[in-house]
């Protein structure tokens, strides 16, 4: 019986001698690799928390104590130990969640797969700890150094370390990235504080040598030890996090597990807020991941565990590649383009244009505010920010959208690639938010490409305005064959008309494209005519729709974000201002935090594939309709 399948809560593990911890750290590595490779999932993070989520569970008494992972990449061991070791279904339907989940266990406290904001969440939970008086109680926060790099963390710490006497471990997982190497200037000073590890050791070899010599040795030892501080700042500049007020310890070898929880036992002991700086290995114990320079096996598909190879090779272009060569291209025809990420160079696909133009790229690191409002001081320059991120991830920003980027009348281009469903990441990760959210930016312009060619087109046209915000949105996955339109109206294309005289009109918004065509081939075998078309750019309302809507009897809109106050909503006010009385329907996301399944799946729940959208039109159609339409099949 192997020794995991024996740990089913952190209190059988805490039975474990320490001699059996080093097998029981192998088992799980090779359990992560295994099960992680046949289904994808975030591997490389997980692999470097090993020996420290062991020394968490073994110091710590979860769920008493409370233990918040910042982003929760790094939440697999944490499954493992508190019980969850099925993961032949995870980020599936039905399986595991890839992040902490309330649903699954009583040890997993927060839900927050967006970065940066388990320190803010420890900080109220050590206040509300402390006001309760349950001193017994502890609160532990693990973040990783690029997690770090956002600001809403330092935000806490400065809060933090306000209170000296109120009980805060933070766990710091330094393994130098987050999705690839951390940037700026707090990577440079924990790099700093990695590379003066053996002052320590200086300092115990100096007392050993000093305190043998007669007479004077001890006199010169107090002296030192008096200027340890001096000492510190000179050779270990940790000062940054004890001018705070917060008890620093380390760097400790995050993978040495009688190391880590000597630390942590000492820490949990000191009342008050502790740092325990942990240096770790991402991809640790799997050497192709340990070698992988771009991001450590971050996150996988599922592959051959020997190979490495894709056991399902893609066979199409994704989207973010098509976005990625069409900005080099406009990177060589326009000098004054340049390009902000937040710590995702190459999940967005700038890594071609960063090769091309490195003093022309911005990798901010983990902080959307700031990579928003440096855009905007980029354009008031005189240049063109492209701002790549995921759709999620924008919802950070929306203050600087807002106030610093539209109200200045700035030209900011926003890519937002895994808009829509994402789907196996879940809630925090499906991007349906953007198309709501943004409908109340004044002078803002939204674009949702249908296909590669009008992605490649649109992003052209959103650089080219100057005196506004502009968004290109696209989902996650391959780009399906190029829909071609078969006549324009204005700035809408005509994608399909089923009849000379069609009583529907669907809106697609960007890849519903195809959903809405299957859908109105099969209203037609039902006996409604359609037409689909196309607005390319969904904010504003293109005044065409309203003229093309005084044309039909029924408008129904379809799109890949939630319902409220989204694309059909801004169509319904058009056709209200216009003055055109046509019944408009709006099909789209449901407004809740969608679990984690194939965007198949979810696309399918929702009624968003061709099917589900000729379903629902002919409900309206039958209810909204007087008459059955002019189509002949229902005359008399």
């Amino acid at each position: 019986m192997s020794l995991l399948s024996r740990v089913t809560s952190p209190a059988e593990l805490r039975k474990l001698p320490a001699a059996e911890l080093p097998l029981l750290a192998d088992e799980i590595r090779d359990f992560l690799i295994d099960a992680v490779t046949r289904t994808g999932g975030h591997l490389g993070p997980n692999l470097g928390v090993v020996e420290l989520t062991i020394a968490l569970h073994r110091v710590f008494d979860s769920p008493y104590d409370r233990i918040v992972f910042d982003t929760g990449h790094q939440s697999y061991v944490h499954k493992l130990l508190t019980g969850r070791q099925d993961f032949s279904r995870l980020r599936m339907k039905g399986g595991l969640s890839g992040y902490p989940s309330r649903a699954e266990s009583e040890h997993d406290l927060v839900e927050n797969s967006h970065a940066s904001t388990a320190l803010s969440y420890a900080d109220g939970l050590a206040k509300a700890t402390q006001l309760l008086g349950q001193y017994d109680r502890h609160t532990v926060a693990v973040i990783g150094d690029g997690a770090l790099t956002g600001g809403l963390a330092w935000e806490a710490l400065n809060n933090i370390a306000e209170a000296r006497d109120r009980p805060l471990v933070i766990v710091v997982n330094d393994n130098e990235r987050s999705y690839a190497r951390t940037v700026g200037g707090l990577a440079n000073h924990l790099a700093t504080l990695r590379t003066t590890q053996g002052y320590e050791r200086f300092l115990a070899l100096g007392k050993e040598a000093l305190q043998r010599t007669p007479l004077v040795g001890q006199p010169i030892f107090d002296a030192l030890h008096g200027a340890k501080k001096g000492f510190k700042d000179a050779f270990a500049p940790q000062g940054m996090f004890e001018d705070l007020g917060l008890k620093y310890l380390g760097p400790i070898d995050g993978h040495d597990l009688g190391a880590v929880e000597q630390a942590l036992r000492q820490a949990r002991n000191f009342g008050g807020p502790v740092i325990v700086h942990c240096l770790t290995v991402k991809g640790r114990g799997y050497r192709p991941a340990e070698q992988d320079e771009a991001d450590r096996f971050h996150a996988v598909n599922p592959i051959d565990p020997y190979t490495c190879l894709p056991i399902s090779p893609s066979a199409g272009v994704s989207w973010t590649s098509v976005f990625g060569e069409e900005l080099l291209a406009l990177g060589a025809e326009r000098p004054d383009l340049v390009a902000i990420t937040a710590a995702m160079l190459q999940p967005v696909g700038l890594a071609p244009f960063a090769k091309a133009y490195p003093d022309r790229t911005f990798d901010v690191g983990i902080a959307e505010q700031h990579a928003v409002t440096s855009a905007a001081g980029l354009a008031t320059g005189g240049l063109h920010p492209v701002v790549a991120v995921y759709a999620t991830f924008l919802n950070r920003a929306f203050d600087q959208v807002l106030m610093d980027v539209a109200l200045h009348r700035l030209g900011v281009t926003f890519v937002l690639d895994r808009s829509g469903v994402t789907g196996s990441d879940g809630a925090s990760h499906n991007g349906m938010w953007d198309l709501s959210v943004l409908q109340v930016v004044p002078g803002l312009r939204l674009a949702a490409p249908r296909d590669a060619e009008q992605l490649r087109a649109q992003l052209r046209e959103a650089v080219e305005v100057e005196d506004a915000p502009t968004v290109v949105r696209f989902p996650k996955g391959n780009v399906g064959p190029v829909v071609e339109a078969v006549e324009r109206v204005g700035g809408t294309d005509v994608l399909l008309r089923t009849g000379p005289a069609p009583e529907i009109l669907l809106v697609a918004v960007g890849v519903t494209a195809s959903a809405c065509l299957d859908a109105a081939r099969l209203l037609l075998a039902e006996g409604f005519t359609a037409t689909v078309v196309d607005p390319r750019w969904v904010k504003p309302v293109d005044p065409a729709l309203a003229r093309l809507a005084a044309a039909h009897r029924l408008v129904v809109t379809v799109e890949d974000g939630g319902r409220t106050g989204g694309v059909g909503s801004a169509v319904a006010q058009a056709l209200r201002d216009a003055d055109v009385d046509v019944p408009v329907r709006v099909l789209g996301l449901p407004q809740e935090f969608l679990g984690h399944a194939a965007r198949g799946e979810i696309l399918e729940e929702t009624g968003l594939t061709g099917t589900g959208v000729a379903a629902q039109t002919a409900v309206f159609a039958k209810n909204l309709l007087p008459t059955r339409g002019a189509n002949p099949r229902h005359a008399g």
